[in-house]
C-alpha cells in the first residue's frame, strides 16, 4: 500500500500540473511507472521523422531493393539523429543508435527523460522490456543418433520429391534470429555461410545482440558469454530451428528442408530472454549484415529468407508503443525483399489465440503446427487476428509440421520437439527451395507468399472462428492449407520478370468446400477477364464445362459428377493453371 501511494504522488508531482508540458505526453505509462521506482529506466526513443522508402516499388531485384532501403534508411537516420546525438554525447549520455527505424536506446532517470522528450524531433520515448521465446512443447533428447531414412516431416511436405527434382536449397542464403546456433554441429558446420572451407569467417554470417545478462534469470552466468564474435546456442531452440532448415550431415541424418542453402544467424535472446532493442538490432542486422564488431553494413549479403520462432506477451512488457516500432522494422526488412517466416503460436485451441508480435503483424507469414496425421497441433493458435478497425487478417497463413519434429541439438546430438517453433522452418526450408529452382524469385516476396498459399494442401476443420468457417478455405485453424514444397517450387519455375514489369501471380482463385458434395464455389481477385473453366477425370476427359464472365468475384457451380478426384483446369494471362477437387 505504501508503495502505490509513493507511485502516486511521485508521478503526481512529476507529471501532473494545471497546464501539463507537451513533452510529459511523449513519455510512455510504462516508463512513467517505472521512472517511480527506479533511478535510471531502459527505454527506447522513436524519432518523429521517418525514411520515405515508397520508390521500392518500382525496383526489380533483391540487390536493387536492399540498396535502395539501407540507404534511404540509413541517410536518414544520420540526418536526423545528428543534433541528438551530439546533446547525448556532450551529456555523456551513453547510447546505441538505429536505422532499421529511426530510433535509439539509452538509459536515463527523469532528468534526461524530460530533456529528450522535449526535443522537437522525438516523437516518443517507450520502455525497453524483456520478452520470450515461442518455447517447444516436449523435448525427447537425443533420439536415434543416426537416422536411416528422410525424416517424416520432410516426407510430409514433398521436401524429398523437391530434391529429386534437383534443387536443394544451392544458391540462397537463410537467416535465423533465436538463441544463437551451435555452428560446428555436424549437420550444420558445411552449411554455414561462415565455412569457407579453408577457412572460417564470422564477419557478415553471425552477430551477437546479446549485451547483457536477462534480469529474468537468477544466475548471472551464461554458457556461451556475451557479445559473442562467433556463433553459440545457450539455449538449443536455435540450433533446432536451423536443423530443420537446412540440416543435413554426412551420417545420415536428412533433417532440414533445403540442405544446400547456407545460413547466416543472430541471437536475439539471452537463454530465451530478449527485449525489443535486441530483436531491432537482429532485424536491422539481417538488412545489412555487418562484421561481428556491428560495422560496415552491407545490404548485399542479406539472407532471403528469415525464421522467427519468438513472441512478446503483454504480460512481460509489450504495449502498442513497442509493437508498432517492431512492426516498422518488419515492414522495412520486407521492403527490401527478405521473406519473413514467424511461428503461429502455441496458445491454442481456441480461436482467436494468434495474439503475440511477430506473427499478428501483415508483413510475416505465420505457420501453425500439424501432426504425422496432418491434423492440427492442440497447441497450435488459431486465429484470425482482430484488428483495431474490427477488421479480421486471416493468419495463420499456412500450417506445416510442428508435433515430434527431430532435428539438431547441441553438443552435436539431435532431439525432437513439438511447437509451432518447428513448424516455421518448414517453410523458410521451402522459400530456399522455391528460390534455388528459380532465382528470379529472389526478392520477390508477395510472390513468393501467394505461391506458398495457393499451393498450399487444403485443410479444413470442424472449428468455425468468427467469420471463418472452419469447412472453407482459408481457415482460421490450417490457414491456406498444409505447405506443399513440391507443388510450390513447381509453381515456382513458371515465374519470369520481364524488362518492365513483374509477372508476379496476382491472380489467385479459391475453391471451397473441398471436397465438396455437389456445390463448388469459387473466389477470384481479379475480375476484369473472364475466365474458361473444366472439370478434367483422371483418365483426362473432360467432364463439365462452364465459363465465368468477367466482374464477379464468387462463382457458384453445381456439379453432376460421380465421387472421385478431379481437376479443375482454367487459364489466365498465357499459362493454364490446374487445381485439384474432391467430390464426396
Amino acid at each position: 500500500m505504501q508503495m502505490w501511494i509513493f507511485t502516486f504522488f511521485f508521478l503526481f508531482g512529476l507529471f501532473s500540473s494545471p497546464s501539463p508540458e507537451a513533452w510529459t505526453s511523449k513519455i510512455d505509462t510504462s516508463v512513467q511507472t517505472q521512472l517511480a521506482l527506479n533511478e535510471r529506466v531502459d527505454c527506447i526513443v522513436l524519432l518523429e521523422q521517418q525514411a520515405d522508402l515508397s520508390a521500392v516499388t518500382t525496383l526489380q531485384n533483391k540487390r536493387e531493393k536492399g540498396r535502395y532501403v539501407f540507404a534511404q534508411l540509413f541517410q536518414h537516420h544520420q540526418r536526423s539523429q545528428a543534433s541528438l546525438q551530439e546533446y547525448l554525447r556532450r551529456e555523456a549520455i551513453p547510447f546505441e543508435s538505429l536505422f532499421v527505424v529511426n530510433a535509439l536506446r539509452l538509459k536515463g532517470g527523469t532528468d534526461v527523460l524530460r530533456k529528450v522528450a522535449s526535443r522537437a524531433e522525438v516523437a516518443r520515448i517507450m520502455s525497453n522490456p524483456v520478452m520470450a521465446l515461442t518455447s517447444p512443447r516436449k523435448e525427447v533428447p537425443h533420439v536415434k543418433l543416426r537416422s536411416q531414412q528422410i525424416e517424416w516431416n520432410l516426407i510430409d511436405i514433398g521436401a524429398d520429391q523437391v530434391w529429386a527434382m534437383g534443387y536443394r536449397g544451392a544458391g540462397v542464403v537463410v537467416g535465423g534470429q533465436d538463441t544463437g546456433i551451435e555452428w560446428t554441429h555436424p549437420s550444420l558446420i558445411r552449411q554455414y555461410r561462415g565455412n569457407q572451407g579453408d577457412m572460417i569467417n564470422h564477419d557478415y554470417n553471425w552477430y551477437d545482440a546479446i549485451h547483457e545478462f536477462s534480469p529474468l534469470h537468477p544466475e548471472a552466468a551464461n554458457p556461451c558469454g556475451l557479445d559473442l564474435s562467433s556463433p553459440c546456442d545457450d539455449n538449443v531452440h536455435g540450433t533446432h530451428t536451423m536443423g530443420t532448415i537446412v540440416g543435413e550431415d554426412a551420417a545420415g541424418n536428412q533433417i532440414g528442408v533445403a540442405p544446400e542453402a547456407q545460413w547466416i544467424g543472430v541471437r536475439n535472446m539471452e537463454r530465451g530472454y530478449g527485449n525489443p532493442f535486441s530483436y531491432l538490432e537482429a532485424f536491422q542486422w539481417f538488412l545489412a549484415p555487418t562484421d561481428t564488431r556491428g560495422e560496415n553494413p552491407n545490404p548485399d549479403l542479406a539472407p532471403h529468407v528469415i525464421n522467427n520462432s519468438w513472441y512478446c506477451p503483454e504480460l512481460e512488457g509489450c504495449n502498442q508503443s513497442n509493437i508498432d516500432l517492431l512492426e516498422m522494422a518488419a515492414d522495412n526488412l520486407r521492403a527490401a525483399g527478405v521473406v519473413i517466416v514467424t511461428s503461429a503460436g502455441n496458445f491454442g485451441s481456441d480461436c482467436a489465440t494468434i495474439t503475440e508480435l511477430p506473427a499478428i503483424f501483415p508483413a510475416s507469414f505465420a505457420v501453425g503446427a500439424t501432426d504425422f496425421n496432418q491434423q492440427i497441433a492442440t497447441f497450435s493458435s488459431r486465429g484470425p487476428v482482430y484488428l483495431a478497425d474490427s477488421s479480421i487478417m486471416i493468419k495463420p497463413d499456412v500450417s506445416a509440421p510442428g508435433v515430434n519434429v527431430r532435428s539438431a541439438s547441441l553438443n552435436g546430438g539431435y532431439a525432437a520437439f513439438s511447437g509451432t517453433s518447428m513448424a516455421g522452418p518448414h517453410v523458410a526450408g521451402t522459400v530456399a527451395l522455391m528460390i534455388s529452382a528459380n532465382p528470379a524469385l529472389a526478392g520477390q516476396v508477395d510472390t513468393i507468399e501467394a505461391i506458398l498459399r495457393r499451393t498450399a494442401r487444403l485443410k479444413f476443420s470442424d472449428q468455425d472462428c468468427g467469420p471463418l468457417p472452419g469447412d472453407q478455405s482459408p481457415n482460421a485453424v490450417f490457414g491456406y492449407g498444409i505447405i506443399d514444397a513440391k507443388a510450390a517450387v513447381e509453381e515456382a519455375l513458371q515465374f519470369v520478370v520481364s524488362n518492365t514489369e513483374e509477372l508476379s501471380f496476382s491472380f489467385d482463385l479459391q475453391i471451397y468446400p473441398n471436397p465438396t458434395r455437389g456445390l463448388m464455389r469459387l473466389r477470384r481477385n481479379i475480375t476484369t477477364e473472364s475466365l474458361d473453366l473444366s472439370l478434367v477425370n483422371l483418365q483426362g476427359q473432360i467432364m463439365q464445362q462452364n465459363r465465368w464472365q468477367a466482374g464477379g468475384t464468387t462463382f457458384e457451380w453445381n456439379l453432376d459428377l460421380p465421387p472421385g478426384l478431379y481437376f479443375l483446369n482454367y487459364r489466365w494471362g498465357n499459362k493454364t493453371f490446374t487445381k485439384k477437387l474432391v467430390v464426396q
